[in-house]
């Protein structure tokens, strides 16, 4: 008998970002785009970047998200199996997604089955070329020593530290959008299709650019999938058990902030 698939894909909503236009719409949009797969979705993949920033702390985690969390407890309650690939922003998940959510935390990389496909997932931060700037600073940020050190300073210094990191991040770089069918994802894919014939799909986040791409590798064949983001497109990937298609959420809310 056929298994019952229906996984959804997105990354890249940065929730909580300083230069989001109106935060809580942004939250409502994805909440909305939650609670609209929770009839059908058996599984939903969550690559990275879906926070701007999180840190937990030991005793207390950082305010805020309450809808957004709400819906994937209701989602896992309901029995959608949920996983969250932490990404650049989001590095920081520890326990809490898992004790209190039921959500399944992965840093890296991680290959999965699905109706017999072979799934390669990873937000886009840990493969393919990477300047040394930015390998430096991941190797920092998920070094232990530091973490306990930056967990050491009052949270009023770190929020308002990483916040203003990150919009300075943005405003330096080109807002020129990345070619989803050649960049060093794809690159990297290429590579390790050709040992890894048996996977189907790449899927990655990152780069906010909205695309997929047909590569062969010895014979091999597989689909790169480039996820988009959710500050502007709203956009995410479906796979049915057959095949996986890209898709953008439609939003109608409009609401302001209350």
């Amino acid at each position: 008998m056929p298994e019952n698939i229906s996984a959804y894909f997105i990354s890249d909503a940065h929730l909580g970002a300083g230069y989001l236009s109106n935060p809580r719409e942004a939250e409502r949009r994805v909440v909305a785009f939650l609670d609209s797969i929770k009839g059908d979705a058996t599984h939903l993949f969550l690559l990275g970047d879906i926070l701007d920033y999180w840190f937990e702390y030991r005793d207390v985690v950082p305010k805020g998200y309450t809808r957004f969390f709400g819906k994937l407890a209701q989602l896992s309650d309901s029995g959608v199996k949920i996983v969250w690939l932490a990404g650049n922003h989001d590095i920081w998940l520890f326990g809490y997604f898992h004790d209190e959510l039921g959500i399944e935390v992965r840093d890296g990389s991680l290959c999965l089955s699905l109706a017999g496909k072979t799934f390669f997932l990873n937000h886009g931060d840990t493969v393919g070329f990477r300047p040394l700037k930015f390998r430096f600073i991941q190797s920092f940020f998920r070094n232990k020593i530091c973490q306990k050190l930056f967990s050491a300073i009052h949270p009023r210094w770190t929020v308002r530290f990483a916040l203003a990191w990150s919009r300075r991040n943005r405003e330096s770089h080109s807002e020129k959008e990345v070619n989803p069918h050649d960049n060093p994802l794809v690159d990297f894919a290429k590579e390790y299709l050709a040992s890894h014939p048996e996977i189907s799909y790449f899927i990655f986040g990152h780069l906010h650019s909205l695309g997929a791409t047909r590569i062969e590798a010895d014979g091999a064949s597989a689909e790169v999938v480039i996820l988009g983001e959710w500050i502007h497109r709203c956009s995410f990937a479906h796979f049915n058990g057959q095949e996986l298609s890209l898709h953008t959420f439609s939003y109608k809310g409009d609401r302001s902030p209350q």
